[in-house]
């Protein structure tokens, strides 16, 4: 009899599906219930596309308009999937994200009002085929999600190791803990103080000029502002980390002080009124879900509210780009509107990159790519340096305002032409998905404090957000600082980093 008792009270093995997470099994639940999933799948796909079509304005009604509204529409299918999907797929969601905002609604926006932010230069068939090749790579993206699904044979089967996770290693990390104080010490001093970053953008790009960094162009504002916000930034959410899953670092009082250090210094160099709201933008989305990073109820919640915030707050949020007496309030008599006056020009800007390249220099195979990663080499070494994809296309156009957006579409259409374009995509989704699989896979409370794919997915669906809109080069400075920051930190070997625990 007390063996059988012992045998009855066994604890089960999980089932497939079910993760174990605080010494206790728990059941996800796969989708939202019925009567919130059709309304929320049917709100994006077709209710809300449909509203802005059927909105009064002076815009046509031809091919370029109906492409528009189908790309909207796919694009609100695919997000409606991300959000109701069982698994938490943050590269997959924010790439969907975008497309369906800045790549959809805003840009059907325009099309109903006839009203663009950055004027087309080319003819109407360019705009046309601007769409179309969107709405192509978003179906290689898909295509590419489908190939990951199938794994190596080997791997099926079981023949191959699962590859150890990338841990942080305790000691580096204090390093990285050290460079992120003075890069952010050295950044406050040099705009001359922490009250600056609480004025304007435009104060801070005064004090940039005025510490005579911005001499190599943008490259040199990347790079001080680089150092000064990214490094802190990543010490932030490894620590954070840290305190969330163990319970000797809540106890330690030297933790919490320098991750309340941290906090101060991030709240001064990545706050929203000094940083541009794509950044901004990378440091919340990396926090929400560093800090909630297996709650399905949270992502669908922030994918969901993004919307909401795309259409109603982020057209606004450029308040504190301009000081007092430069700044001028929207003022608009439709909702509409702010769509069609902000920072949703990609559409526009790839037909106007399609437009300069059949205008007669042609593509660059693989030139603005180079300038992009080899982003650090001063002018003065590499004389013809390319211009980032934005400008150089904006001093084409003659605007005076030369700082718009380069899509990865145009990026990819630039450098390598349609083919190029339709494999980097490819490759874009094939890599989403297998990295959101194995994100799925590790990324869960009880994962061990110093697991750094817990904290640089986030930090990369968040980043995503400005490699999509663009240029590339102004998005390589933090990129490579990053880079930098992880591989000092990273470890394989886990007696290095049990510390953490």
């Amino acid at each position: 009899m007390r063996g059988t008792a012992a045998r009855a009270v066994r604890p089960v093995p999980p089932r497939p599906g079910e993760e174990k997470s605080w010494g206790r099994v728990t059941t996800p639940r796969t989708l939202l219930s019925r009567a919130l999933s059709v309304p929320l799948a049917l709100g994006f796909t077709v209710f809300l596309p449909l509203f802005v079509a059927v909105q009064p304005g002076a815009g046509q009604h031809d091919a370029a308009f109906w492409l528009q509204l189908l790309l909207t529409m796919y694009a609100g299918a695919r997000l409606s999937a991300m959000v109701l999907t069982s698994r938490r797929k943050l590269l997959q969601g924010s790439f969907w994200l975008f497309v369906y905002m800045a790549m959809g609604v805003a840009p059907l926006a325009q099309a109903v009002l006839g009203q663009v932010p950055t004027p087309v230069v080319g003819p109407r068939s360019d705009l046309t085929a601007a769409i179309g090749l969107v709405l192509l790579g978003c179906a290689v993206f898909d295509v590419g999600v489908l190939l990951a699904r199938h794994r190596p044979a080997g791997r099926a089967g079981g023949s191959l190791k699962e590859p150890r996770p990338v841990m942080a290693h305790r000691r580096r990390l204090y390093v990285l803990t050290a460079v992120a104080f003075l890069g952010g010490a050295a950044l406050i001093v040099k705009l001359g103080g922490p009250a600056v970053f609480f004025s304007s953008r435009q104060e801070i790009i005064a004090g940039i000029e005025e510490a005579g960094v911005s001499q190599d162009g943008q490259a040199g504002q990347a790079l001080l502002r680089g150092f000064g916000t990214v490094p802190a930034l990543l010490a932030l959410l490894l620590y954070t980390r840290w305190l969330i899953t163990s319970k000797f670092a809540r106890r330690k009082m030297s933790i919490i002080v320098t991750w309340s250090a941290l906090m101060v210094l991030n709240l001064i160099v990545n706050n929203p009124i000094s940083n541009p709201r794509y950044w901004f933008l990378t440091v919340m989305f990396a926090m929400l879900f560093t800090v909630f990073p297996v709650s399905a109820a949270m992502y669908r919640v922030a994918l969901s509210m993004a919307v909401v915030i795309a259409l109603l707050i982020f057209p606004f949020a450029d308040r504190f780009r301009y000081d007092e007496k430069n700044y001028k309030p929207v003022e608009t008599t439709s909702f509409l509107e702010p769509m069609a006056l902000k920072d949703y020009d990609q559409i526009g800007m790839f037909a106007n990159t399609i437009t300069f390249a059949e205008s007669g220099p042609g593509h660059s195979y693989g030139r603005q790519l180079a300038g992009s990663v080899f982003f650090a080499v001063p002018r003065s070494v590499w004389s013809g340096k390319p211009r980032d994809t934005g400008v150089m296309v904006g001093q084409w156009m003659g605007t005076v305002n030369t700082n718009l957006s380069s899509p990865i579409w145009a990026e990819l259409w630039i450098d390598f032409g349609p083919l190029g374009m339709g494999a980097g995509l490819l490759g874009m989704g094939y890599a989403s998905a297998r990295v959101d699989r194995r994100y799925a896979k590790r990324a869960r409370r009880s994962s061990p404090p110093g697991s750094l794919i817990s904290t640089v997915v986030p930090l990369v669906a968040g980043y995503s957000f400005i490699l999509l809109r663009g240029p590339l080069l102004q998005a390589s400075g933090r990129i490579a600082i990053a880079a930098m920051c992880l591989a000092l930190v990273a470890t394989y070997r886990q007696d290095r980093a049990t510390a953490l625990r």
